[in-house]
């Protein structure tokens, strides 16, 4: 008996020892601030209409009076392939000549699950296809976008999907399955376009990123310091993620000491997180979880993790707030990071 509770003990103690060397490393120290940090946005043309923007201004407005200099677009299989065959780029192009005529530098989503809700945004062709006419089609879009767009040099990287390895948005059942389907994504890019290096996404919160890691050349992570979590469609709860900047920091240095990866934040949370898209709710309510005070914080967060690069989540809802509001101050905030 005397020896079983030894040994109980003896891993009680590995344990806690193992316990409390994971805690310091991820939640303990600070890190030096890059003296040179790239802020970017990403940019939906999807939400800028949803919240009757019009999309052309705000683009504008983003470039010329924001200031911003780096863009990452969100764009979506089932706006340019709305019918089989049938690929729609006008909007694209456009995008992409007043990014060029100002010397701005663009991030391409491409694939399925590409960013806003409902995150994969598959055509009403392909809703009923099998799971591999699904992929087959999936992968003839990527490849339509990538020789098309290939020789542009505006487009400093390519984004294969949008957290394709977290369960998260209304996607076919075999999404998730592996990331088989994923490494092919990505040797399609590789093959057709040698010249830029391909960043994959995952969760800052809720992910280690080595799946990641694994695929793509760049590591892309989201940075969200608040959070709602739907229980059913009608009842949920509002959560603060209790991590520190020092979490990034060391998940950054392992994906880095192991894969010799970087790491860029590619969805820095600027924007209210609430039960509902936050145009059906109140302005007292949007700014409960994103006003000017949090905007600024989430910013010194940030800084604190020591990574260089960061695009914020939700340039689209500041200048909504700024000229159907007429509340500019995030916007005017913003604009002093981007001098």
């Amino acid at each position: 008996m005397k020896k079983i509770l030894k040994i109980i003990i003896i891993c009680l103690a590995i344990i806690l020892t193992v316990a409390i060397a994971v805690f310091c490393f991820y939640f303990v120290g600070s890190v030096k601030i890059s003296k040179n940090i790239t802020w970017g946005v990403d940019f939906s043309q999807m939400q800028a209409q949803t919240l009757g923007l019009d999309w052309k201004e705000t683009f504008l407005a983003i470039i010329n009076d924001l200031g911003a200099k780096n863009i990452k677009i969100h764009t979506q299989w089932d706006w340019v392939e709305g019918k089989k065959g049938d690929f729609y780029f006008d909007d694209i192009d456009w995008q992409l000549a007043k990014a060029k005529d100002n010397n701005v530098k663009i991030i391409y989503v491409l694939g399925m699950k590409s960013g806003r809700w409902p995150e994969c945004h598959i055509p009403v062709w392909a809703s009923n296809l099998s799971e591999q006419e699904q992929k087959d089609a999936i992968l003839n879009y990527i490849k339509q976008v990538v020789q098309k767009y290939k020789d542009n040099n505006i487009i400093t990287y390519w984004q294969v999907e949008n957290e394709p390895l977290f369960h998260f948005g209304k996607c076919p059942s075999w999404y998730y399955k592996d990331d088989s389907f994923l490494k092919q994504e990505v040797a399609l890019v590789k093959s057709l376009d040698l010249s830029r290096k391909v960043i994959v996404s995952d969760s800052g919160e809720g992910s280690s990123w080595f799946g990641v890691a694994k695929v793509g050349d760049i590591v892309g992570t989201t940075m969200y310091r608040e959070a709602w979590m739907h229980i059913s469609e009608s009842f949920g709860f509002s959560y603060k993620y209790l991590f520190s900047p020092i979490y990034y920091s060391r998940k950054a240095l392992l994906v880095k000491k192991i894969f010799g990866k970087d790491v860029m934040c590619i969805e820095l949370q600027a924007e209210p997180w609430v039960s509902k898209p936050f145009y059906n709710v109140s302005i007292i309510e949007q700014t409960k979880t994103m006003d000017p005070k949090i905007f600024q914080q989430n910013v010194n967060f940030a800084k604190a993790t020591g990574l260089d690069k960061f695009y914020f989540w939700g340039v689209e809802w500041w200048y909504w707030m700024k000229t159907v509001q007429n509340q500019p101050q995030i916007w005017n905030e913003a604009k002093n990071l981007f001098k």
